[in-house]
């Protein structure tokens, strides 16, 4: 590699040398000469040879080699060249089509702007330098059921815990639990809250657009930028789960179904914010109501166990949904597995069950809608509302949390949304499984995270907070 660096230097120093006597002297046809020419070992070469081997250099040595002509910057900086590198080269470890969905719609921030012409309008030359000195941040995703922590540079959240008991005393002020919990978090992380930014999910609560739950979010907000804040962390980002899960899925616009820890909410997101005004669907039941419902079925037929550990556990492995239910009724569906330190289980119609009250509620004493008719309402609402022309935005449906992760979710909300809902609604619907399962929003975050414009527009700094409480941050 070395020897052909060497040899395009010199190829070129011979030519430059070649079309000027002097430096006083150099005319303005030499110096054109000189600039629009690779030099004579290589101006014979075809461009996508060329190109091949600007590959094999890598990043660094092509941006040298764009340093000796101007023909030499033209041709390394071919978008086409830097999107390989963005691709395969270290440090950048983020799937080509995730960096280029940011790239294109997240990185002037809020309100979100996509470029017109699409590739037109980037270099991804440029993006692939800034990409490169963006600082590091620290990811929380903090769950109601479990937080997700980590580096952005990393490739998967480095740290999980159960978020309720980082709270401590539910009883305690607001302040001082989430002091306990972020303290928790950075201790974890072995790292100091001023050095990095931090990026944050939220779960999305206080659903309505009322002014009494305006206040109550912007209460919530408030009290997690003081305390960050007062932890002096210079930067912050705090985005609700379901707008965070919608990016990792590269959607701006979409309908999150979030399956959390105690309720399930049915959240229509316009353009990466969450339209209130539409209203957003929720249900009385969880990833915690699924355990329960799993825990009666194993003791309704005689199948001990000593902990909820050993049911979630048997949950996450064994449990899904059925397509048809009566169908799988009929079926053999017995399947066993070993928890660790516990012992072997099989289970068997319990295994599809305990997914099934997500669809009917009441066959586990719940009285609320089923899944599916939370989201044809939610639909229903968004194309009554007429908030854009494009009457689509709302027909692509991402799941996010754990309990989403069940197999066959996505294909049984599917088809029951085509059995409820009008053809004309129903025409162009997808369904979409969590994208990076139950780490969704964790990458959503990191989507922002290593943005070549971050922190840029997306996070709020300490003065800025003093001097404008109510910043129109993104919620």
């Amino acid at each position: 590699m070395a020897t052909l660096l060497r040899k395009v230097w010199e190829s070129v120093s011979t030519h430059s040398s070649s079309t000027s006597h002097s430096p006083l002297q150099l005319t303005s046809s030499s110096a054109t000469s000189s600039d629009s020419s690779l030099g004579p070992c290589f101006d014979s070469i075809p461009l996508d040879i060329l190109l091949q081997i600007l590959r094999l250099v890598g990043p660094k040595d092509a941006i040298k080699l764009g340093c000796v002509s101007r023909a030499w910057r033209s041709l390394v900086s071919d978008n086409l060249l830097w999107i390989y590198f963005l691709q395969y080269y270290e440090g950048h470890d983020d799937p080509w089509d995730s960096v280029f969905f940011a790239e294109l719609n997240l990185r002037s921030g809020y309100p979100l702007q996509t470029f017109p012409s699409r590739t037109g309008e980037l270099s991804f030359m440029r993006i692939y330098g800034q990409r490169a000195q963006v600082p590091g941040s620290v990811i929380i995703d903090g769950g109601s059921g479990y937080c997700k922590f980590g580096w952005s540079k990393y490739a998967c959240p480095s740290g999980r815990s159960a978020t309720f008991l980082e709270f401590g005393n539910i009883e305690s002020p607001m302040y001082a639990r989430l002091r306990h919990f972020f303290g928790t978090i950075y201790s974890r992380m072995q790292v100091k809250p001023s050095t990095q930014p931090i990026v944050l999910s939220i779960p999305i609560c206080h659903y309505d657009d009322t002014d009494s739950a305006k206040a109550s979010r912007r209460q919530l907000k408030d009290a997690i930028h003081t305390v960050l804040f007062d932890m002096n962390v210079p930067a912050v980002c705090a985005v609700n789960q379901a707008t965070l899960a919608l990016f990792a899925a590269r959607r701006t616009s979409g309908i999150v179904v979030n399956i959390g820890f105690q309720v399930t909410s049915v959240v229509p997101i316009l353009n990466g914010k969450v339209t209130r005004k539409v209203g957003v669907e929720v249900i009385g039941l969880g990833a915690l109501k699924l355990t329960g419902y799993l825990k009666e079925l194993m003791q309704q037929n005689n199948i001990n166990f000593e902990s909820l550990y050993t049911v979630r556990t048997l949950k996450e492995n064994l449990c899904y949904v059925a397509a048809d239910y009566k169908t799988e009724l009929l079926k053999d569906t017995r399947a066993s597995m070993e928890v660790p330190a516990v012992g072997w289980f099989t289970l068997s119609k319990e295994r599809f069950q305990t997914g099934e009250i997500l669809f009917q509620p009441r066959i586990g004493g719940v009285c609320a809608m089923g899944l599916h008719q939370a989201v044809a309402l939610c639909m229903d609402h968004c194309h009554a509302a007429e908030l854009t022309c494009d009457d689509t935005w709302f027909k692509t449906i991402v799941l996010s949390g754990g309990t989403a992760c069940l197999p066959g979710l996505a294909e049984r909300l599917e088809k029951e949304l085509h059995e409820t809902l009008s053809p004309s609604l129903a025409n162009g619907l997808r369904v979409i499984p969590p994208p990076h399962g139950p780490d969704t929003a964790w990458f959503g975050a990191k989507f922002i995270s290593n943005l070549s414009t971050f922190p840029g527009t997306w996070c709020i700094r300490k003065k800025q907070f003093r001097r404008k409480s109510r910043a129109n941050i993104m919620w």
